[in-house]
């Protein structure tokens, strides 16, 4: 599925000023470091709850998790489902505490604790960096063609980095919130040697500071969130709108 640009990009980078994927500048957003040994902080334990069928619901259950002080994402199931995964416990009795609180408060009703050694929602258990790499791009994927919603009003969705941020915590793995701080950490990657997995950053401004981020799923193509009323969906880098924003990629892992 692709995404169409004309008329939709002005409202996109308004979109991008008040949601999360721009932060306030950084000392330094375009930083380049020495390549170095990076591993993301790896997610403790989680909690799973909800399977609805409208996205919306399950939009209005994260942002309601978020106000309580919980990151919480949702993903598409197998039986094409929103479920909602949340928080970041360091035991299995810290996270079933705070599940039974929010039961009794009526946040939540089922949940389910997810260990940190198991797997992403349908992918397969990662052993390696390039299961890990291909679990990261198959979750990405599995999201393709669902609503983009503006974190302005009353609903809580996917913008460009919190996609992003989705996909790697589904893998066990804590990643920075926004575009830019999200382009701050990680090892800088040549266009050349991108993997699946890896992020591509966009500057759809005119500072040319970062301002929208995507996942490379390999072949030149990446998936992201593209703007309000908008699906996410992939693209090809060689489009001449990406390429003449691309500002560079970054690994993690």
């Amino acid at each position: 599925m692709a995404c169409r640009h004309g008329s939709i990009l002005r409202g996109l980078l308004a979109a991008l000023l008040l949601t999360g994927c721009a932060a306030p500048p950084r000392s330094h957003p375009h930083r380049s470091s020495t390549p170095r040994s990076l591993a993301l902080p790896r997610l403790g334990y989680t909690i799973q709850a909800g399977a609805f069928a409208q996205v919306e619901n399950a939009s209005r259950l994260s942002e309601r998790l978020q106000a309580e002080g919980l990151e919480a994402t949702y993903y598409v199931s197998p039986q094409k489902l929103y479920k909602v995964r949340f928080g970041d416990f360091p035991s299995k009795e810290a996270a079933r505490t705070r599940a039974e609180a929010l039961r009794s408060a009526g946040i939540i009703q089922e949940f389910y604790l997810v260990s940190p050694e198991e797997p992403a929602p349908a992918q397969p258990q990662a052993r390696d960096e390039d299961g890990l790499r291909r679990n990261l791009s198959e979750t990405a994927k599995s999201y393709r063609g669902v609503p983009y919603l503006w974190g302005g009003t009353t609903e809580r969705g996917f913008d460009c980095s919190g996609l992003a941020m989705a996909v790697y915590r589904l893998n066990g793995l804590r990643l920075p919130r926004s575009s830019r701080e999200q382009y701050a950490e990680g090892n800088p990657v040549a266009q050349d040697d991108l993997r699946q997995g890896d992020l591509v950053f966009f500057a759809t401004g005119s500072s040319r500071q970062v301002s929208h981020v995507g996942l490379y799923l390999g072949g030149g193509t990446f998936i992201h969130a593209p703007g309000r009323g908008k699906r996410i969906c992939t693209e090809q880098l060689a489009d001449s709108y990406f390429r003449q924003r691309y500002v560079g990629a970054r690994s993690y892992l």
